[in-house]
């Protein structure tokens, strides 16, 4: 890196710290600071451990490429589709986004050898990197093209997810895409931008309980050199966190930080919501509508009892599809952005402040927020629980070829008591139903002039609760 690189980093830190406001956080010297931890410390600090991990992850990832181009073409007897659409979303799902936010980007094989080759080599950046590091297009900042992402896996998912070999290429043609823009632009372009997984951890990663963040301001104030900056693989400076939604814990600022002013915090779940937020971007107010519309589809695709719609999805190109696409696409794009500004519109009715309906739809799409994270575990509960003993056959016979890698040919099968599933469900929606309240009655706080401008969304959300519902548990 160069000394003009460098100045224009410290630069664009400053510029950061100035516009960034600071979180106000009265009680955060009673949350657990889990990197004063003697026996987590050293594992955070060397990078060998996070490196293993992240050479599994890839030739995990490779792996699940090969298999699914050459092995068997039954979805239900091929690693790649269980292993990628039953484990690997069953973990994403239920543990790495609730419980640690955007902890899989930390280990997320696809832009792992991309970013290798940006900075250099393995374990720390050297100047013999490649690539242009152009900056990401400002225009195309936000998660506008995430959602479109989300959108395409929608609308091609019966596919993808019974046919092994549109797996693998699907999970190569993403891999190809993410190095081909690290070796365009800098730092880690696609996951902020691009990746739809990227921006659903995001967007969810605000209602975890872990965190990174600057102990002290003050002594970030005075250093100038910004080494924990010009270390972080996404272009980050964490003394303008204001959220967990941009950091994907790789933990390089806390390695770099010469004055150890960084802490990982265990913090109560939702710290980051119900807070009153001046900007009126739209762009994450609209992913969690998309999220939203997506989960209500895939329930009722892939659990729901109607044939004719899973033949729709399934076949490609034909009428059918198209007006199943059609659907898709009017439920996300239309109807439901659609009854949510109506709503906050009708909200807005009661409201004496002076915010424009703008910023009050990206205020209050802080209620989607645990209501789709709830909606999302619901419907994995549904649809991967069923299949969990599918996964020790295919471990077992990766390739469908009649192997016995485990000698466990008569594999007990992992029944999930339905009557058990369907009260978790239901557990599920309804305590996202309530969190939602709660991040509303924060936003709301001491403010009783406009405590009736909520209820139109309150009763958005409890459609569509009542509806994933319908679908989930009948």
């Amino acid at each position: 890196m160069t000394q003009v690189q460098e100045g224009a980093w410290v630069e664009k830190a400053a510029v950061e710290v100035q516009v960034a406001p600071l979180d106000d956080r009265s009680r955060i010297d009673q949350w657990i600071n889990l990197y004063r931890l003697p026996w987590l410390r050293p594992l955070i600090e060397s990078r060998w451990p996070q490196l293993l991990v992240r050479i599994l992850a890839v030739s995990g990832f490779v792996f699940t490429i090969l298999v699914g181009l050459t092995g068997s073409l039954v979805g239900s007897h091929n690693f790649a589709i269980i292993f990628v659409w039953i484990a690997w979303w069953s973990v994403l799902k239920l543990g790495f986004i609730p419980l640690g936010g955007r902890a899989w980007c930390s280990i997320c094989p696809i832009p792992m050898p991309g970013e290798w080759l940006q900075q250099g080599g393995l374990l720390k950046t050297t100047r013999k990197s490649l690539g242009l590091n152009l900056r990401w297009p400002k225009r195309l900042r936000g998660s506008w093209l995430q959602s479109g992402g989300f959108l395409l896996i929608g609308l091609f998912s019966a596919v993808t997810l019974t046919e092994p070999h549109i797996t693998s290429w699907v999970l190569l043609g993403v891999f190809l895409l993410a190095l081909g823009i690290s070796m365009l632009f800098e730092n880690r372009a696609f996951c902020t931008y691009l990746c739809p997984v990227g921006g659903f951890s995001a967007m969810y990663a605000q209602a975890s309980p872990l965190e990174v963040r600057v102990l002290d301001k003050e002594v970030c104030a005075v250093h100038e050199v910004k080494t924990c900056y010009q270390a972080c693989p996404w272009g980050l400076y964490p003394l303008g966190f204001k959220d967990n939604s941009a950091c994907g814990l790789c933990m390089e600022c806390l390695r770099a930080c010469p004055n150890d002013n960084l802490a990982v915090n265990l913090r109560p779940f939702g710290a980051d919501l119900g807070k009153q937020k001046h900007s009126s971007r739209l762009d994450m107010a609209f992913l969690a509508l998309v999220m939203l519309g997506s989960v209500l589809v895939f329930s009722a695709v892939f659990t729901g009892p109607w044939g004719w719609l899973k033949s729709a999805a399934y076949e490609v190109g034909s009428r059918s599809w198209v007006e199943y696409a059609s659907g898709y696409l009017g439920l996300n794009l239309v109807l439901l952005p659609g009854l949510f500004s109506l709503a906050v519109w009708i909200g807005k009715l009661f409201d004496r402040t002076a915010s424009s309906l703008r910023q009050a739809m990206a205020n209050q799409a802080q209620t989607l927020f645990p209501l789709g994270l709830m909606a999302w575990i619901a419907f994995t509960v549904s649809f991967a629980f069923p299949k969990l003993n599918l996964i020790l056959a295919v471990v077992n016979d990766p390739f469908g070829w009649g192997w016995n890698w485990l000698g466990a040919l008569n594999i007990t099968q992992l029944n999930v008591n339905a009557g058990i599933s369907a009260y978790i469900q239901v557990g599920l929606l309804i305590g996202g139903l309530f969190w939602s309240a709660r991040v509303i009655q924060k936003q709301k706080a001491g403010n009783e002039a406009n405590k009736f401008s909520s209820l139109p969304v309150m009763a958005f959300n409890l459609a569509f609760t009542c509806t994933m519902l319908w679908l989930l548990v009948g």
